[in-house]
């Protein structure tokens, strides 16, 4: 290991930077001095000793004694850094990361002109593309697609988790774009089934937001539906604008009650849910509620990086027991000791 001989190894900062994988081994560190003097007091009696003067002359004869230390000192700090490698020292490293499986979403939205309405403000489309910024907005890892339709259907933006690419589409939605007239409902639906009948999602939603009945088209909103249910997908259908006065004509509440009844048939049959949605913080409540009920579920992964350096102190400890070794039968040890 790299710069292994280095005295950071045994800095304050160091040994308190650490997680230690037997922390309760280190209590045998004040033994060490114990064992020692046991071992001086079990042959006290025993060994043979050369009296040594403690006097004041200092010079080569001081250094001399003190170098006789040495080799217990070596054997002392050996036994101490392996009690510490024995111990563990790490460093460990934790990252949490959240793992989801995104939902995809299909966004489908009316731009007849009767989308232009002042119902809501400024207007129902208008209004429509500013709830559905926000419900992007508050996604996770979703792939989401846009889907525009008036007499015809067409399919703005792809599946996608860039949201800044969706964003400048909404923006760029107006009721120009589709010169048809009419509302196509049932060829929407056909062409959201289209692009998710393949994918691999956790779940597919389609979010389908008009304010008529379907008047165009070659395929029926109920087939489509149909359709969409064979392909494991949920509809989810939002009326915008305020219902017809009961003043008017017979005529013209039922047809007011029929396009509420086959937006309700559509979500009955797509497995999903119908709202009505009629003003702006309505509309807001509505895409709330789909939220909720469409949350992806994640899951928060712990992963750990540990790092052992029980070898510097195994490094260390090896050293001093080989000095201790090496100056046992020299000058530095006391021949009659043993």
């Amino acid at each position: 290991m790299d710069n292994w001989f280095s005295l950071k190894w045994f800095t304050y900062e160091t040994f308190r930077s650490y997680d230690w994988a037997y922390p309760y081994l280190l209590y045998l560190l004040l033994f060490v001095p114990v064992l020692f003097w046991l071992r001086t007091a079990f042959h006290r009696k025993h060994k043979q000793r050369l009296a040594i003067t403690h006097t004041r002359a200092g010079g080569l004869a001081d250094w001399l004694t003190l170098l006789r230390f040495v080799q217990p000192v070596c054997v002392g700090l050996g036994v101490c850094l392996i009690i510490v490698a024995l111990a563990r020292p790490q460093v460990i490293s934790e990252r949490r990361d959240q793992y989801s499986e995104g939902i995809d979403i299909m966004l489908l939205l009316d731009i007849s002109d009767s989308m232009l309405e002042k119902d809501l403000t400024p207007n129902r489309l208008a209004a429509a593309k500013k709830v559905a910024r926000k419900f992007i907005q508050g996604r996770l890892q979703d792939r989401i697609g846009l889907i525009i339709f008036a007499g015809e259907a067409v399919s703005l933006c792809p599946l996608t988790t860039d949201y800044e690419l969706l964003y400048g589409f909404l923006d760029e939605v107006n009721p120009k774009m589709i010169p048809t007239a009419g509302t196509a409902i049932g060829s929407a639906l056909a062409v959201a089934v289209n692009r998710m009948r393949d994918t691999q999602g956790e779940s597919k939603v389609a979010i389908l937001i008009s304010d008529g009945d379907n008047t165009s088209g070659n395929l029926g909103p109920t087939t489509a539906a149909q359709l969409a249910s064979a392909f494991g997908m949920k509809v989810y259908t939002i009326s915008v604008g305020q219902p017809k006065k009961a003043a008017q004509a017979d005529s013209t509440r039922s047809t007011a009650l029929f396009d509420e009844a086959e937006l309700q048939n559509i979500a009955g049959l797509g497995n999903g849910k119908y709202f009505r949605a009629t003003d702006n913080s309505a509309l807001e409540t509505v895409f709330k509620q789909i939220d909720q009920l469409e949350k992806v579920k994640s899951k928060d992964m712990l992963s750990r990086d540990i790092k052992d350096f029980y070898r510097i102190y195994l490094y260390w400890a090896v050293s001093f027991l080989l000095i201790a070794i090496g100056t046992k039968s020299t000058f530095m040890a006391n021949i009659l000791e043993d």
